[in-house]
């Protein structure tokens, strides 16, 4: 059975910053530009979706207990 490997964070925001420079050329037909726009797209989401997990991980904090409670921080303490 073969897994399909996920790509990494990193890969997929060079992914996304080759294809700004490439819609921001104005170098490519409509056509591939729909295309290029449409996985653009796709990208935005997946990393915005690994980004809001890993959000919510960060502000998690283990007690000494070994349980998981949010982190609250306030300003001026």
């Amino acid at each position: 059975m073969a897994k399909e490997k996920e790509e990494k964070f990193e890969t997929k925001m060079k992914e996304l910053e080759g294809i700004i420079e490439e819609l921001e050329s104005g170098e490519t037909d409509l056509d591939t530009s729909i295309e290029k726009y449409t996985r653009a797209m796709k990208l935005v989401s997946e990393c915005d979706d690994k980004l809001k997990s890993i959000e919510e991980q960060v502000n998690k904090i283990v007690k000494e207990d070994g349980t998981l409670e949010d982190f609250n921080y306030e300003e001026g303490e």
